[in-house]
């Protein structure tokens, strides 16, 4: 039986002046130079394999630069309620920058499998497989040798078009099967970014795809994201014990900081004394979507600031919403030397459950030989 999931920069001022050339034919040499100095800090040789910068621009002048390393969203500008186009996502100056150690995993494709995997072991078909340990003794994001460390073939359909693909062998990063895997990106006229993922395998394996950009709606670079109003259509979610694996309940939302099915400001209720933000250090977890039909909005995220709103549609049964709790700005190497401090930026990763193969009452994430995975997710931005 054939088996769908339906689920799913360059300096600051470099992108800016990119983008807001492409509404100005009075810069066209500028926005030239711009863009070729961009494309030098990432171009780079990686495993043998070229890596580029690829630009994706619509009819708005919206615009959104992938790097093939990773398939990594490095920049994504939008209009503020001024018209003024804003970077919404964070990252780094040079694709250098994503290779270092603690990256957490800016603007990547991840995989074989988003989020956690307790002891990073799972059973399939009555044998066991252990995976690479890379957050504590669990699996995250699929291990040291995940699909965000890879450098993807891209080949860009058009000017609003590109396609990434990768091969991942049998028994990468512990995980069985050869795995064909596509990702295409791409940005709307309307001011959306749509990621739509299809994989196929000729073993049975787990997958459990996703994109983790970091988004703050004041900006990238914005202090904190505490002031953004957040709706989540989710009447339950998976609590974590004390490393972050679901312990294979659903708890209901309501009464709790956990409920976003009314509209509230991410900052209102995030230090309240509950044992779940403690396990956290604030909000790090898989909501389970009462919507996911690829129409309905499952998340809503807007900020009073610069009035742009982010509205998520998705098929995948889960999202993780992540409040940046594990950010510190240290290092002050954002793009154009910024600082990315504690909860300067959120996640809202579209997914099947983490550790689902190991809680059987969690939606499967099994793919057989002869069946296609298959998964979209879009991330919509209006003012």
């Amino acid at each position: 039986m054939k088996k769908i999931f339906f689920k799913a920069l360059p300096f600051a001022t470099l992108c800016l002046a990119i983008s807001f050339t492409s509404c100005n034919p009075k810069s066209d040499k500028e926005t030239q130079a711009n863009v070729k100095t961009d494309s030098l800090k990432y171009s780079s040789t990686i495993d043998g394999k070229a890596v580029k910068l690829y630009t994706l621009k619509n009819k708005q002048g919206a615009s959104v630069s992938i790097s093939n390393y990773g398939g990594r969203v490095v920049s994504l500008l939008v209009p503020d309620k001024d018209n003024k186009l804003t970077d919404v996502v964070l990252g780094y100056d040079s694709v250098g920058a994503y290779r270092k150690k603690g990256e957490p995993f800016f603007g990547a494709l991840i995989g074989r499998y988003g989020n956690r995997i307790g002891k990073g072991k799972f059973t399939l078909d009555g044998k066991e497989y252990q995976l690479q340990l890379n957050d504590g003794v669990n699996t995250l994001h699929g291990g040291t040798d995940g699909f965000f460390g890879k450098v993807w073939n891209a080949k860009q359909l058009d000017s609003t078009k590109l396609e990434l693909s990768y091969v991942s062998k049998d028994g990468e990063a512990g995980y069985p099967g050869k795995l064909d895997v596509k990702v295409t990106y791409t940005l709307t006229d309307d001011n959306a970014l749509q990621i739509d993922y299809v994989a196929t395998t000729d073993k049975s394996t787990i997958v459990n795809l996703t994109n983790h950009a970091y988004f703050n709606l004041n900006g990238e670079g914005d202090s904190t994201i505490l002031d953004h109003e957040l709706t989540i259509d989710a009447n339950a979610y998976t609590p974590v014990d004390s490393t972050l694996i679901p312990t294979g309940k659903l708890q209901p939302v309501a009464g709790t900081a956990f409920d976003f099915n009314k509209a509230k400001l991410i900052g209102k209720q995030i230090g309240d004394n509950d044992e779940q933000l403690k396990f956290g250090k604030g909000y790090d977890h898989n909501f389970a979507l009462t919507h996911h039909d690829g129409k309905t909005p499952v998340a809503v995220v807007k900020s009073a600031k610069t009035g742009i709103i982010l509205s998520v549609i998705t098929t995948e049964p889960g999202l993780q919403f992540y409040s940046g709790n594990f950010l510190t700005g240290v290092d002050k190497d954002g793009k154009g030397g910024k600082s990315y401090p504690h909860r300067s930026a959120f996640c809202l990763e579209t997914q099947h459950f983490p550790d689902a193969p190991n809680h059987p009452n969690f939606a499967s994430t099994v793919l057989k030989p002869g069946e296609t995975y298959k998964t979209s997710t879009t991330y919509k931005f209006s003012k």
